[in-house]
């Protein structure tokens, strides 16, 4: 079994609008945007970052926005939900913001003794906020979310599949235990994990598979500090069979990609070396910034790409 990874990393996940898909994590979950930046393979979209106050591994939302993407169609073999943490007696709070902002799908039930509030994202994509006592991350507050409400980062991230066994038995190498399985829902949690901990597996053996598109997960990441850990993983589920990517450089962080048993494509990436390598903390996501292969392509993304503002 594992023991270099710490929970999430992040989630990166498909959309339509650029400009609405930022007003939605920044205006209305008030969410620091900490890089804006373009796909590696598509230079033309966008590749935005959302999270905490520096974009602290275990926080970040990501999207590739593209403007004429079809929508997602749910089904299995992807992540479901996207859950994240927030503090006790706070979703009273975030039902109005949610209310007042136009967001569909609200609805509040209870799983594993926590509260929670399912929300659905411009694009259809599942989210919810659980509440959570004594998380301790940092929160952002610059967007007008004040510290009693703010969101603390990722709670877990919801696993839609026909079979669970491979995917859990996979999730157990990797350090992951049962915690709990209620209603037909495996959860599994990270000892000592960076409070990004959570995966629940649902099953759904009668569901068709999940089509990719706008408001669909493109893949989930998990954190590792640095690339000797990172490494010492890819060897390790190399020699369990899996077919890993060779480490990428995405600038912010290395990464290593996988597919499971179940069908959702799963990264390994480090936490070195931040999202403050190539700005200044106090204006992180201000800036557009572009991957080294693609800097002489400046001018024509900026006339390009879609206004994040106005």
């Amino acid at each position: 079994m594992l023991d270099q990874i710490k929970g999430l990393h992040h989630v990166t996940s498909m959309a339509g609008s650029a400009r609405t898909n930022n007003k939605f994590f920044t205006d209305t979950l008030g969410l620091r945007r900490v890089k804006k930046t373009v796909n590696f393979d598509a230079p033309d979209v966008y590749h935005l970052y959302y999270g905490d106050e520096v974009g602290t591994p275990g926080s970040v939302m990501t999207y590739f926005p593209f403007p004429h993407i079809a929508r997602g169609r749910q089904g299995t073999g992807e992540v479901g939900s996207t859950v994240f943490s927030v503090p006790q007696g706070s979703l009273g709070y975030w039902s109005d913001r949610l209310t007042k902002s136009g967001a569909e799908g609200l609805k509040a039930d209870e799983a594993f003794g926590e509260k929670r509030l399912h929300f659905a994202g411009p694009d259809g994509d599942g989210f919810a906020l659980v509440e959570v006592k004594d998380d301790t991350r940092a929160q952002w507050t610059g967007n007008g979310v004040g510290t009693d409400e703010a969101i603390r980062g990722f709670h877990s991230a919801s696993l839609r599949l026909r079979d669970e066994g491979g995917t859990a038995e996979l999730l157990k190498f990797m350090g992951y235990e049962k915690v709990d399985k209620k209603d037909g829902v495996l959860r599994l949690g990270m000892p000592g994990g960076n409070g990004a901990d959570f995966i629940d597996i649902e099953t759904m053996p009668n569901i068709s598979n999940a089509r990719l598109g706008a408001g669909s997960v493109h893949h989930i990441a998990f954190a590792v500090e640095n690339r000797e850990k990172q490494l010492e993983v890819r060897k390790a589920l190399m020699d369990t069979g899996y077919q890993v990517t060779p480490v990428i450089d995405r600038d912010y962080f290395w990464a290593i990609y996988f597919r499971t048993p179940g069908g959702v494509l799963f990264e390994i990436a480090t936490n070195e070396p931040g999202f403050d390598r190539d700005e200044d903390t106090a204006h992180l996501g201000e800036a557009l910034k572009l991957p080294s292969q693609h800097a002489h392509l400046r001018k024509a993304l900026e006339e390009h790409l879609e206004p994040l503002e106005g």
